[in-house]
């Protein structure tokens, strides 16, 4: 018997893994595909993803296979510089392929000890007071303590489970892949300018190998999105919005994607959870949906492997829902908001006008930077210190920097005073005395996820949120 059944083998459930085994919980991922997909649908990384990455030393080998770009032009495709004094030590987006990424986070669940499992589809499953049976394509069965579905916007565990997914159809298709085109790469380049001028859903640019990324609106809306475009459709297309095909031919694959937008009504049913596209769908715009769910699995990990582990205090497990659904809400109304922004028609290019203006004073700017990369992000874990509910950036210390001393997924106390203890919960919290000059208050009491659970300098007051975060302290 497992103690947790990961269904979907995508960077959710992924990094889901890799977090659940930092705390030695025993974990089976099912993949339905026999193979890794060889086409890339996400081609980058926003601050919070890459920090989570650094918090558990696994940035350099993500930097080894991207490219470090400015943070900026990301809301609605609006050109601006990246903001000044953005808190955070990474202040970049990482370009890099999703096949890259889903590969490293595959390869470091495997060496955690994951037992990944491809070709292995969930097709049911039922749940009682001890556990939950999972039921696979080629009749057998495999039971755990928890399943959480990580199984994408089509999701059969949250079908399963019969959980609400409201939210707006698709109101329009767009075509993407890769193909080879017949045209110099300066004449490609300059049709792309013009074109994005007024449509910013279209693009054709390289990515390597004589292969170009396409992506242009569809002519309708698909019943069937999971049936491939021809090329054909995608010569018409690129036709129509630029006046040429460029000559596109030897297509890698095509796809179609819509602009569905929905969210799962509950992230939770018993012994069942929901992470990444299975809880959550919507626009690519902004680049926000492989990076949302990272940081599901993020939230969600350490509060599993708790109640795994026995320690969890009463609730832990339910805030994945509290915090997670409003963060998931926001994401949904901004691409919602851009998507407007995107139109070509004259109402919204004068609002997307407007927009530009107010993103020239530094504030608009920082605050729309932020809602997309995830760092304006605040739990609400009741009042206190303005930085109760956010995620701790990476601040030096005397012995190094704060990240390098999260890769357990421990809790962490780091005490400016040395006058504090973790007395009682020292087999969950680490306790770091040192000081940094880029932090102004006393202490600071940091989840596993890195958010600020507590800041102060008083051991009383201290005492009576660890258990809040860390259950009962050991006798």
């Amino acid at each position: 018997m497992f103690d947790v059944i990961v269904a979907g083998g995508g960077p959710t459930g992924l990094m889901l893994a890799c977090e659940l085994r930092l705390h030695g919980v025993r974990v089976l991922v099912l993949e339905k595909e026999p193979e890794p997909a060889g086409y890339v649908r996400a081609l980058g990384l926003h601050v919070r993803s890459i920090e989570v990455l650094d918090q558990r030393g696994l940035l350099e080998r993500f930097l080894a296979h991207g490219r470090q770009y400015p943070v900026g032009g990301f809301f609605a495709g609006i050109d601006k510089p990246s903001p000044d004094r953005l808190d955070t030590a990474h202040p970049y987006v990482l370009g890099i392929p999703q096949t890259t990424t889903d590969r490293l986070l595959a390869e470091r669940a495997a060496e955690l000890g994951t037992e990944i499992r491809r070709g292995c589809e969930l097709v049911g499953l039922s749940q009682d007071d001890q556990g939950v049976t999972a039921e696979l394509a080629d009749g057998t069965r495999e039971r755990s303590r928890y399943l959480v579905g990580c199984d994408g916007g089509r999701s059969t565990v949250r079908k399963l489970l019969d959980v609400g997914f409201p939210g707006e159809q698709a109101k329009a298709d767009t075509l993407l892949g890769e193909v080879e085109v017949d045209v110099p790469p300066e004449t490609v380049a300059d049709v792309v300018a013009e074109v994005r001028r007024t449509q910013k859903r279209f693009g054709l640019g390289p990515i390597g190998d004589g292969v170009y990324r396409v992506v242009v609106p569809a002519e309708g809306v698909a019943q069937d999105r999971s049936a491939s475009p021809t090329l054909e459709e995608v010569k018409r297309q690129l036709r129509v919005f630029a006046g040429t095909d460029f000559g596109v031919h030897a297509p890698r694959w095509l796809s179609r994607f819509g602009d569905a937008t929905r969210l799962a009504e509950r992230y939770r049913v018993g012994r069942v959870l929901l992470a990444g596209d299975a809880a959550h769908i919507h626009p690519p715009m902004g680049g926000q949906g492989l990076n949302l769910g990272i940081q599901d699995a993020f939230n969600l990990g350490w509060k599993l492997a708790a109640e795994v582990g026995g320690w969890a205090p009463e609730g832990l497990l339910d805030s994945y829902h509290t915090e997670r659904h409003p963060v998931a809400a926001d994401v949904l109304d901004n691409t919602r908001a851009q998507a407007e922004l995107l139109s070509t028609e004259p109402g919204p290019q004068a609002v997307r006008r407007l927009v530009a203006e107010l993103m020239d004073f530094e504030e608009v700017n920082r605050y729309l930077t932020e809602k997309i990369t995830a760092l304006g992000v605040r739990y609400d874990l009741g009042e206190g210190h303005d930085l109760l509910g956010r995620r701790m950036r990476d601040v030096g210390l005397k012995r190094g920097r704060l990240y390098g001393l999260m890769h357990d997924a421990r809790g962490l106390l780091l005490d400016q005073t040395g006058r504090l203890s973790v007395t009682g919960w020292a087999d969950r919290v680490d306790h770091i005395v040192d000081v940094s000059e880029e932090l102004d208050v006393p202490a600071v009491l940091l989840r596993p996820d890195g958010h600020v659970a507590w800041a102060g300098a008083d051991q009383r007051d201290l005492r009576a949120q660890l258990p809040r975060w860390f259950g009962v302290a050991a006798s």
